[in-house]
């Protein structure tokens, strides 16, 4: 029996050949069909997340809707969220209400928050304060190397920032100076629109158009543009809803997604706010039209539909998230068009590129997407764009997502992640050195 098989299998490859050749599929198809298996297979890290980090908040503080989140050089994990705005003053805020309907639970959090890699938090600050505009909503955040915090006031007109929630007013829940003093801070009460109870409505606050610098500490230190004074795409002055920025710490440059209300990326110095230059979709120069829907069966859109974040690679690219035309656009710092990719191109609604972080390793092998509308972490050659895996899922549990609109990776490779809208969460995914990920994992 044993050499019937020897001899037999020899055979069975020779007739399968002799097969494979008489159908007419020929060498030719044959070397491709193996190149293709080759394929298959591409290395990619994986991510397992941590179920227990971040540790709970004190004073029953609990997060609203997650606009932003940022590493610093000091492995901190920072984040921004929208606070009393975002929550429900009858089921989740009850002792910031006035007069409050709960004796024990819950607050919301300050606006900005700062954790150390072992989620313990050590810092917490923001609100209303002299000098400043304190954003309607907050948009992204950003640490630079110096240490400054910049917050971007990315207003609640948007469905991805206010799901036709009433506008906030003046205290919001927030907390109040630049220290993080107030109610919010405290623990204590919320008298906005949403948190009050029988009380008047404050009157509409002017529209987000600006940034705001400031000390890790909470101090003022820059504001550009102002609350109100919105304008369109070709001013050197003001901005509309700005997304999110990025500092170019070596030319003292800040790079602002100034994409909710117009179509741009634009760039100002980092010390005064002083314009130096801007450019839209491919290079060219945007305009105040309005593209209308997004139709994944229509040619790229000349003109870029949702800047919602601005990223600065080590080797100068800069990566552009064009999130409701489903597209990361990649740029050399004068604004000259590189090439451009497509995520999940047939998804509709709010899109599917909504932030974008790098890889640790020297080369920033992997580019990291944020889809709150499809609910994953895509995984990118960044070389290429091409997806090579992604991780996540949507729903509630640790490691499923709602709404993730921020990533961010640590010094070690660690992805965080900030869930908006509903999500209202922060998490971590523990880094894995890269290993065969197989293409039906895509």
């Amino acid at each position: 029996m044993t050499n019937l098989k020897r001899l037999r299998n020899p055979y069975l490859g020779v007739a399968f050949i002799a097969l494979f050749i008489a159908l007419g599929v020929g060498q030719s198809a044959f070397e491709k069909l193996t190149a293709a298996q080759g394929r298959g297979s591409a290395q990619a890290p994986s991510f397992k997340v941590d179920p227990l980090w971040p540790k709970p908040l004190p004073n029953h503080w609990i997060l609203g809707s997650v606009t932003g989140v940022a590493v610093d050089a000091q492995d901190h994990i920072w984040l921004v969220h929208r606070g009393a705005d975002s929550l429900n003053a009858r089921t989740e805020i009850g002792l910031a209400t006035n007069p409050p309907t709960a004796e024990t639970c819950c607050a919301p959090a300050p606006p900005v928050l700062e954790f150390d890699q072992a989620g313990t938090l050590v810092g917490h600050w923001g609100g209303a304060g002299q000098g400043y505009e304190w954003p309607q909503s907050p948009g992204g955040i950003t640490i630079d190397a110096k240490g400054n915090v910049w917050i971007t006031a990315a207003g609640v007109n948007d469905s991805s920032a206010n799901r036709g929630r009433p506008a906030p007013d003046e205290s919001g829940g927030r907390a109040t100076g630049a220290a993080g003093g107030g109610a919010a801070a405290a623990g204590g009460q919320a008298q906005g629109n949403r948190g009050a109870r029988g009380g008047t409505p404050a009157p509409p606050r002017p529209q987000d158009a600006h940034v705001l610098k400031f000390s890790r500490t909470g101090q003022f230190l820059l504001q550009i543009g102002h609350a109100g004074k919105v304008e369109g795409n070709d001013s050197q002055t003001g901005l509309n809803r700005p997304t999110n920025v990025e500092v170019d710490t070596a030319a003292n440059e800040v790079y602002v997604a100034d994409g909710f209300g117009n179509h741009r990326v634009v760039v100002f110095d980092a010390n005064t706010g002083a314009y130096k230059r801007h450019w839209g979709a491919y290079g060219e120069k945007p305009d105040d039209a309005n593209l209308g829907p997004y139709n994944p069966s229509a040619p790229p859109a000349k003109q870029f539909r949702t800047v919602s974040s601005v990223r600065l690679a080590k080797d100068g690219k800069v990566y552009v998230c064009d999130r409701k035309n489903n597209r990361v656009q990649v740029f050399q710092k004068d604004g000259k068009f590189v090439k451009e990719a497509f995520i999940s191109k047939t998804t509709t609604g709010e899109g599917s590129v909504w932030d974008v972080a790098f890889s640790k390793d020297p080369q920033q092998r992997f580019l990291y997407v944020a889809d709150g509308q499809d609910q994953k972490i895509f995984v990118l050659l960044r070389e290429t764009l091409e997806v090579v895996t992604s991780f996540g899922d949507g729903g509630r549990w640790p490691g499923y997502f709602y709404a993730v609109g921020s990533v961010a990776v640590d010094s070690k490779g660690n992805v965080y992640t900030g869930e908006t809208l509903e999500g209202k969460r922060l998490q971590k995914f523990i880094y894995k050195a890269p290993g065969a990920t197989s293409s039906q994992n895509r």
